[in-house]
């Protein structure tokens, strides 16, 4: 199972490729995709798009795993975080990949063992669950692979789950 994890936002979108292979996990990229401020957000949200299209190509994950939307104090942000998810959501659509979302507690207490983790221990056992040398940076990508580890762990639960809904 490969699993493509997306830390969703407009500025900055964190992805994070994760295989699980013979009941391990290994990461397979990790990174963040960056887009200009200054820039118009219809081209921001094609950059976005075009990435998304070129890691799906590149490692055919066979489910998308998205940190969902977390609507805080700033509408703004929530607002491009909402524009970012539905860029990329539009990218594994297109692939015919299945995508999940998970709350940041559900991710930190897949990764941690409790949904009020701080974003240092997430990345220590990120790179611990991954045996990476160092804590994955920056933290967008730290997140987006922690949604992949959620998801790879939780895959077969939820994809059946998934099946049963489309079944209907």
């Amino acid at each position: 199972m490969v699993v493509l994890g997306i830390d969703p936002g407009l500025a900055n979108t964190g992805y994070g490729v994760v295989a699980r292979r013979s009941g391990r996990l290994a990461a397979l990229d990790g990174g963040v995709i960056e887009t200009r401020p200054d820039g118009p957000p219809e081209r921001r949200l094609a950059v976005l798009h075009q990435r998304a299209r070129d890691l799906l190509a590149t490692y055919e994950p066979d489910a998308m795993a998205l940190e969902a939307l977390f609507f805080g104090q700033n509408v703004r942000t929530a607002f491009g975080v909402g524009q970012a998810r539905g860029a990329v959501l539009v990218a594994a659509g297109e692939r015919g990949v299945p995508c999940f979302d998970y709350t940041p507690q559900q991710v930190k207490g897949a990764v941690c063992g409790s949904g009020r983790a701080p974003k240092d221990q997430v990345q220590r056992m990120v790179q611990s669950l991954l045996r990476l040398p160092e804590p994955p940076r920056p933290d967008h990508a730290a997140d987006a692979l922690a949604v992949a580890i959620c998801h790879a762990n939780h895959g077969p639960l939820a994809g059946a789950v998934h099946a049963l809904g489309a079944a209907r």
